[in-house]
């Protein structure tokens, strides 16, 4: 089961202080710490010790007056989701294809799946910014070579496919976005008004949302993009912090937005994810502060997609691994999607067909798996 594989592969089952394994009751029940660490009751009861009145977390060294501790539900959650009816668990997402690899595809950073052909466009750093590949998985089209004019991509942030088949590029060598239809014409150029579009992807109106990561602003685009025409570019918000990754919800309309947060020392970098209704009106966030309050692990967020049914999933690049958030209402809980076989996963899109597409920036693939 993928859940099970996932939390074992990253130890998430057992204790960090006698690394016993976690179980459902009893000492080997996982506790909350009032810091929000986990370990098991047993290890807690030890801390605590006899007559004392209060514990010092063994992972920040807190010291806390009260010994009191908390059920950790994520943890009990997995714990009862492994097990399953008569210890069976329904299988998780299976790798079908992979695609690309170095030379076929150079240090990608985004991907995109059409919702009428099924074709996935990926925008890399070869000497073709834009690589088309057919259902089959067969390379069909490459375009958007620097230097060529009317086609010309400088530098590839993002990529998304409109629901009329073009394909929209973030360029951030020239602070553009740029739309090509699937022959690899230039329909339309947009290079004024942006400090440095970065993701974006299409709505159930066929309109583009974009990322601002200088401006600290998301943007919903309309346009003919077959006639190459704006007909609007509007600001929907502001006082973001550097957004990047960003998806819309083709059932609900709701929006994600992954934000970089800048913090002082080296590899303190952190990410938060902000969700929007359909009407803008923020409705969660969370950043990887809170999520570790529920998964004791560090994540950080590169790309963020929805389901069909309006669940959030997120790639995390420090695990590896790819997580479900949960439907906004729910959002956050946790739940491990795939845990194996990622290096550095910078890019998520799902097909017409349900396919769960990751972007592998770690060997330069595409990696495309089997609908639960």
């Amino acid at each position: 089961m993928a859940a099970a594989a996932a939390a074992e592969e990253l130890g998430l089952l057992e204790c960090k202080v006698c690394f016993e394994p976690y179980g459902p009751g009893g000492r080997r029940r996982p506790r909350n710490l009032p810091c929000g660490h986990v370990l098991c009751w047993g290890c807690a009861e030890a801390l605590c010790g006899a007559g004392r009145r209060g514990l010092e977390c063994p992972f920040c060294r807190r010291a806390w007056g009260s010994p009191e501790t908390s059920d950790c539900l994520p943890l009990l959650q997995l714990l009862e989701a492994a097990a399953g009816p008569a210890g069976a668990a329904p299988p998780g997402p299976a790798l079908r294809l992979a695609l690309g690899g170095w030379g076929a595809l150079v240090n990608p950073t985004g991907v995109a799946a059409c919702p009428r052909s099924g074709r996935l466009a990926v925008a890399h750093d070869g000497e073709k910014r834009i690589k088309v590949f057919g259902a089959s998985g067969a390379c069909v089209r490459q375009f958007g070579e620097r230097g060529d004019a009317g086609n010309d991509v400088k530098y590839p942030l993002d990529v998304t496919v409109t629901l009329d088949g073009h394909v929209v590029v973030t360029d951030g060598g020239d602070r553009s976005v740029k739309a090509f239809d699937f022959e690899g014409r230039g329909t339309l150029a947009l290079r004024e008004g942006f400090s440095l579009p970065w993701g974006l992807d299409t709505t159930r109106e066929n309109k583009v949302i974009v990322t601002d990561s200088e401006a600290g602003a998301l943007y919903c685009l309309t346009a003919d993009f077959g006639k190459g025409k704006l007909e609007k570019s509007q600001m929907i918000q502001s006082k973001l912090t550097n957004p990047r990754g960003v998806a819309v919800s083709q059932a609900s309309g709701a929006v994600a937005v992954i934000e970089h947060l800048k913090a002082k020392g080296p590899n303190n970098s952190s990410t938060r994810i902000k969700i929007f209704s359909a009407d803008l009106k923020l409705i969660g966030q969370m950043d990887s502060f809170g999520l570790n309050l529920i998964f004791p692990s560090k994540i950080y967020a590169a790309a963020v997609a929805f389901d069909k049914e309006g669940r959030i999933i997120v790639t995390d690049v420090y695990n590896q691994t790819v997580l479900c958030l949960g439907k906004p209402e729910e959002f956050p809980v946790f739940k491990p999607i795939i845990s194996h076989g990622l290096s550095y996963p910078v890019g998520l899109t799902y097909m017409a067909n349900n396919s769960l597409v990751v972007l592998d920036g770690g060997d330069h693939s595409v990696k495309i798996y089997s609908s639960t």
